[in-house]
């Protein structure tokens, strides 16, 4: 190992980057705000839905988060604890942006799956769970809102290991829950935690014990609760599979936390379990070979661009996923994808809603590059090897509709903001090869709510949507160019191109796809496009 090699490994072993993934309305967002205030990062952490601009949720910066209590955006944050540097990425819960999900997937080396208590496994967390599956993204479980009426644990831990095939490895149990909820018992370390008398968020009173048959927790718990914990605390690490970290880190077992993020329950414990057992930066996926987070030569990806996060000032950021080397403001690297060099003087790491200039950083570390355009979702930035990440799809519209525009004089602002929210990933844009009319392609309807919302908010222009005869998109391609020359001239009135150029096939349905792709054996129609 050369002194390079040294001096980006060891910052690297300080890194976890980590997304948590939620059904929407689990909890996600305040567990994001909870890690930020234990880490030190905020000073204040609000109800989502609480009164008053200053106390939204720090991660939840756009208009319709902050109305809608939900999250729409990925949002980065940073944050330091006992020598370690945390990235938090924190993905949208929406099942109408799990595109944007997928991509910040990419960019994490381990994941928190949040459950809600009453509800157990809902059909996001699932999907969710099935990307990180293909990835081998290790998953740290926290269950929420057990000082609410739930499900017994036993039910919860089952449905787990049933529904997502996975060993579970209990880390803490819930005394009571609801009415009944006495506190949380940390497994792990032998701790009681308990509510302050009155009720209400966990004031750090921790009682470290030996062991649950240690006569203190007389005093400490009602002869029922103590009861019902001994009993099923005891039957839950006999009966589940004891925590094995390398089997955590193959993406085999998962640790499950219970407590109540509102209430400040397993929060601290959450964060020491990423501290200790979250993997570092790991070889991340490329052409012509995977990329080693102790290679010398800096590398990275875009897997997120954002415009308009200052309002007062148009900005445009890309996230960049530093893969490997030791970065260092000012430094020229290279777009693999066009060949041009990119000096990066202002780069920024993100502290909850704060940015600080990034003189250095190292493989794990979420750096912004501010833009106008030059970098899209999918790029690689190298130092000189002509390396090509991959992985960043995008993924065939489920919604098509054709854009109206209020304002006629307002199209220049249009244009704009449709090729800045593509580049997002918000959207997709398709240039229709008959007619002028935009084709704006969405996952799900919200993403069309949030595309009007911006319209109006960042770039004052009034538009509304029309149906168009289209309901979904396949990119298609050949081997032979004039087979496929032949089927774009024979069908004019069902093709476009997207942003890239690239030949779109527009269909009314499922049912035509295969009945064209049938017809067609010549031609490959595909629902995904790698943006790399």
């Amino acid at each position: 190992m050369t002194a390079t090699d040294t001096l980006v490994a060891a910052p690297a072993l300080s890194r976890r980057t980590f997304a948590i993934i939620s059904h929407p309305d689990a909890g996600k967002t305040t567990l994001t705000e909870k890690l930020l205030l234990f880490g030190g990062a905020i000073h204040l952490a609000g109800e989502v839905k609480a009164r008053g601009q200053n106390r939204r949720a720090r991660s939840d910066w756009m208009k319709i988060e902050q109305q809608r209590g939900i999250s729409v955006t990925s949002s980065v944050m940073t944050f330091e604890r006992d020598g370690l540097t945390f990235n938090l990425l924190d993905t949208p819960g929406h099942e109408d942006f799990s595109e944007d999900t997928y991509r910040t997937l990419t960019a994490v080396d381990s994941a928190v799956m949040v459950i809600d208590a009453a509800r157990g496994i809902e059909a996001q967390t699932r999907k969710l769970f099935e990307v990180c599956r293909l990835r081998s993204v290790p998953i740290i479980t926290f269950i929420n809102k057990v000082d609410r009426e739930g499900r017994p644990p036993f039910e919860l831990l089952d449905e787990i290991a049933d529904v997502l095939a996975l060993d579970v490895a209990p880390m803490s149990w819930p005394v009571g829950m609801g009415g009944e909820f006495e506190g949380v018992y940390d497994l792990h370390r032998n701790r009681l935690l308990r509510p302050p008398a009155g009720g209400g968020a966990f004031e750090g009173d921790a009682i470290a014990v030996d062991g649950l048959n240690d006569e203190r927790l007389d005093a400490l718990l009602s002869a029922p609760a103590l009861a019902g914990l001994r009993e099923n605390a005891e039957l839950a690490v006999g009966g589940y599979a004891p925590f094995d970290m390398q089997a955590y880190r193959h993406g085999d077992l998962t640790p499950v936390y219970f407590g109540s993020a509102l209430r400040d329950f397993g929060v601290e414990e959450l964060i020491d379990a990423l501290a200790a057992f979250a993997p570092p930066p790991r070889p991340q996926p490329a052409t012509p070979r995977p990329v080693d987070p102790e290679d010398e030569n800096v590398s990275g990806f875009i897997f997120k661009v954002q415009a308009n996060m200052n309002p007062q000032h148009r900005d445009r950021v890309a996230f960049m996923r530093l893969c490997s080397g030791r970065f260092r403001r000012g430094m020229k690297l290279t777009q693999v994808q066009t060949g041009k060099v990119i000096a990066v003087h202002s780069p920024i790491f993100f502290f909850a809603q704060s940015r600080e200039l990034a003189e250095e950083a190292f493989p794990g570390d979420i750096i912004g590059i501010p833009n106008h355009g030059t970098l899209r979702v999918g790029d690689t930035l190298s130092e000189g090897e002509k390396i090509s990440f991959i992985g960043l799809p995008n993924f065939a519209p489920e919604i098509l509709r054709r854009i109206k525009l209020g304002d006629p004089t307002k199209t220049k602002q249009l244009r704009t903001a449709l090729q800045d929210m593509a580049e997002e990933g918000i959207t997709q844009v398709f240039h229709p090869t008959i007619g002028s009319q935009w084709i704006v392609g969405v996952v799900g309807q919200l993403q069309l709510d949030v595309l009007i919302s911006r319209l109006q908010a960042e770039y004052k222009v009034d538009a509304s949507f029309e149906p168009s005869p289209w309901e979904t998109a396949r990119w298609i391609a050949a081997d032979d160019e004039k087979a496929l020359k032949l089927f774009l001239e024979t069908n004019r009135a069902a093709t476009a191109t997207d942003r890239d150029g690239a030949p779109v096939f527009l269909a009314r349905d499922a049912w035509d796809v295969n009945y064209v792709s049938n017809r067609n054996p010549d031609i490959r129609f595909t629902a995904t496009k790698d943006r790399s």
